[in-house]
């Protein structure tokens, strides 16, 4: 072997800035010891202040939970570490002997998630940057729906003239909607560029509009039905929840006449409509995944799978040789199960308004979790191992090569092979099997790709995050407020459930997997925990201030200074961290605001939802995140105004305890200020000062209960009630 051949594929190094970390995390334990000293020295005697002893002990059990997770968040993100490539050792080695890549996108209902959005998803990870005949495209339509089949059918021509443009051009991003709204106009460096640009793009706005036609329409036209025999499928009577399986190749890889316009050889385009029945449990993604994953084996059989939602696009060429400097170094490729790559977005505001682009997750958390033993899988923009998705368990006798990378061999005509699919992609198919379980991705939790990622690491394999210089997918973030509540409920959910499972990564991962990764996983598993602690002191401080009890030092003692310093300290280091994520001053304001109104909203609700299941009251569901936004919704998002709009429950909670907090700092500053109560002013000080930030966070929110006259604003009804019931807290407190 030459001394090249020995040099790695990738390489790992140790992020900066760690002492300065520690002297921060050393700095704020010693605050919280004397915070939690101060609460057993001063606890309030019982003579007459039976209210304040319950309401001390109920926040210093708030401050002993928050001092727990700040240890428990710490803990896991001690040392990050950032992974970098070398594609171009990767191609002097392996370019002959590159391995079959299957591609699964999936969707599941065509109004939320619309065709030709699905369609730019499909054409994008159909132009990557890698031999096409090693590429094979599965879509995964749960809904079943011909709409969708047609947005497909379409795409599959409009990709013979796609695709040697993209190579011809090597443009970036290779989503026909993504790159033409980024590029309204040619490049004219290159004298032919405008010529195939133009009619490149006419081609792309005649499919568009053929499609968003039909979508609109809601039925295929029967001169299209004619033209493809796979609308034979959708026989009289099917539903999205009563269907046969439906396999089509649109595009077949190993046929010799499946090239472009310019005679190259065309990735395998596969539709696939699971089969559905009322009386079978499908279980949401998981199931689709596992369809995809038997469907195929049986055609192509890549040992390498890469997963994308329909609404997470490739927007880097190279991502799947990225990938592979992982999966095929000579040293450690072996042990590595999956590759994730980080979740972005294309369409979030300056300053990140509902706080989803997870920067700082992103940016120190991933990479910490990477360093403590592997990254989770997050569900979109992973490359997997075929085998361990499949249930293989990692020994050292694992085979490193990639002979026979896939089953371009196969010579069952395209026909024969659809119907022999349809039965891997059947209800029964699973029954008295492995699958769900053992195999493929896990059933019975909301987030299966966690569960999933856990078991595989807990069978000795490893994961690695990835994180490029140029993003490898963007996605559609959620545009309105309820929609990343709804989403964020959602994941907590899922995330409590594991917590309270046998899959607890603290019981299920014992002996498994390192220490620091237990902790790293339980830190997200505990996000529902949090509602508790969050909604006490987000009350109670302000109904002690309205009862003139103080809960905190006064400003003339010593002890306020270790709460002001840990205050001060963590706020200020989240700033820092936020700004070296990429992100902005306002944007950080954001995310505070965010992480409080999920904590007391989306966090509660999936706390109660996850104790009502384990009851039995209530039943698993599946809620898919809207995809689209009217004109009116997307125009305030782009302003960064704040979307209410809506009488949801969420929102009834988030206003009642900005009226709450309102009105007991305009109590508070009336004693101070106009009775002259400067004693009130030494004893409830900080309690005035924290409800002060609480309505400064919440200024959006009073903009929209208040001020607001368009459709965005917060309902009369949640309006009414929310004043209400804090005028009531209130008076009861007062009085």
């Amino acid at each position: 072997m030459s001394k090249d051949e020995r040099l790695p594929l990738f390489g790992t190094k140790v992020a900066k800035g760690r002492n300065l970390f520690r002297c921060y995390v050393a700095s704020v334990f010693v605050g919280i010891i004397l915070i939690c000293l101060y609460r057993i020295i001063h606890f309030p005697s019982a003579n007459g202040q039976v209210l304040r002893r319950w309401a001390w002990m109920g926040l210093f059990l708030s401050e002993l939970w928050f001092s727990l997770y700040w240890f428990l968040s710490q803990f896991s993100r001690w040392k990050p570490i950032h992974r970098y490539t070398f594609r171009d050792r990767l191609s002097q080695r392996y370019e002959e002997v590159l391995p079959g890549v299957d591609i699964f996108v999936c969707t599941a209902d065509p109004r939320i998630e619309p065709p030709i959005m699905v369609i730019n998803t499909v054409l994008s990870v159909m132009a990557y940057n890698y031999p096409s005949q090693k590429l094979s495209v599965y879509l995964s339509d749960d809904a079943g729906s011909d709409l969708t089949f047609y947005a497909l059918l379409e795409a599959s021509r409009f990709s013979k003239l796609w695709l040697p443009f993209c190579r011809k051009f090597n443009i970036e991003p290779r989503s026909a909607a993504a790159y033409f709204s980024s590029n309204p106009q040619p490049n004219h460096h290159n004298p032919s560029t405008p010529l195939d640009w133009f009619s490149v793009k006419k081609a792309y706005e005649d499919m568009k509009n053929r499609i968003e036609t039909t979508t609109r329409l809601g039925r295929i036209p029967e001169e299209k039905r004619n033209e493809h025999k796979g609308f034979l499928e959708w026989g009289y009577g099917a539903t999205r929840q009563d269907h046969p399986s439906i396999v089509q190749i649109l595009i077949d890889g190993r046929n010799g006449k499946a090239v472009d316009v310019e005679g190259q050889p065309l990735p395998t385009l596969v539709y696939l409509a699971r089969e559905k029945r009322p009386q079978y449990h499908h279980n949401f993604k998981a199931g689709s995944m596992n369809s995809l994953i038997r469907v195929s084996s049986k055609i192509s059989n890549g040992p390498i799978i890469l997963n994308v939602d329909c609404d997470m696009y490739s927007n880097n060429s190279e991502i799947v040789r990225e990938a592979l400097c992982f999966f095929m170094d000579e040293e450690k490729g072996h042990e590595i199960a999956y590759v994730q790559f980080p979740q972005d977005y294309n369409n979030l505001t300056r300053n990140d308004l509902y706080g989803a682009g997870m920067k700082v997750i992103e940016a120190v958390e991933f990479p910490s979790m990477d360093a403590n033993g592997g990254p989770c899988y997050v569900g979109s923009g992973c490359f997997h191992r075929r085998d361990t998705l499949c249930g293989m368990k990692y020994s050292k006798e694992c085979e490193r090569g990639w002979k026979g990378e896939n089953n371009r061999e196969n010579r069952e005509i395209a026909t024969v092979l659809e119907e022999s699919c349809k039965v891997l992609a059947s209800c029964t198919y699973e029954e008295n099997t492995q699958w769900g379980k053992e195999m493929g991705l896990k059933y019975g939790c909301a987030v299966e790709d966690i569960i999933t990622g856990l078991s595989i690491q807990c069978r000795g394999w490893k994961s690695i995050y990835c994180r490029p210089e140029k993003d490898g997918f963007l996605g559609v973030a959620a545009t309105t407020l309820l929609q990343s509540l709804v989403q964020n409920k959602r994941w907590s959910e899922g995330q409590f459930q594991i917590f309270l499972s046998r899959h607890n990564p603290f019981i299920y991962g014992h002996k498994k997997i390192p220490l620091r990764l237990q902790f790293s996983y339980n830190r997200y598993s505990m996000w529902a925990l949090n509602c508790l602690a969050t909604l006490y002191y987000v009350t109670v401080p302000t109904l002690c201030l309205l009862s003139s009890i103080p809960l905190f030092p006064e400003m003339s003692s010593l002890w306020i200074l270790p709460f002001a310093y840990v205050f001060l300290a963590e706020y200020s280091y989240s700033l820092g961290e936020f700004l070296y994520s990429a992100g902005t001053i306002q944007g950080w304001w954001n995310e505070q605001r965010a992480w409080m109104y999920r904590r007391t909203t989306s966090y509660l609700f999936a706390f109660l939802d996850t104790i009502l299941k384990l009851l039995g009251f209530v039943e698993l569901s599946f809620v898919i995140s809207e995809k689209v936004s009217d004109e009116d919704v997307s125009r305030r998002y782009e302003q960064e105004v704040m979307e209410f709009g809506s009488p949801s429950p969420m929102f009834a909670i988030l206003a009642t305890l900005a009226m709450l907090n309102l009105f007991g700092f305009v109590w508070g500053v009336k004693r101070v200020v106009m009775d002259a109560q400067l004693r009130a002013l030494e004893l409830l000080a900080l309690q005035l000062i924290l409800s002060g930030v609480l309505v400064l966070v919440n200024l959006p929110l009073y903009h929209g209960l208040f001020f607001r006259k368009d459709k965005g604003a917060m309902p009369t009804s949640v309006t009414c009630k929310s004043v209400g019931l804090a005028l009531l807290a209130s008076a009861i407190a007062l009085y």
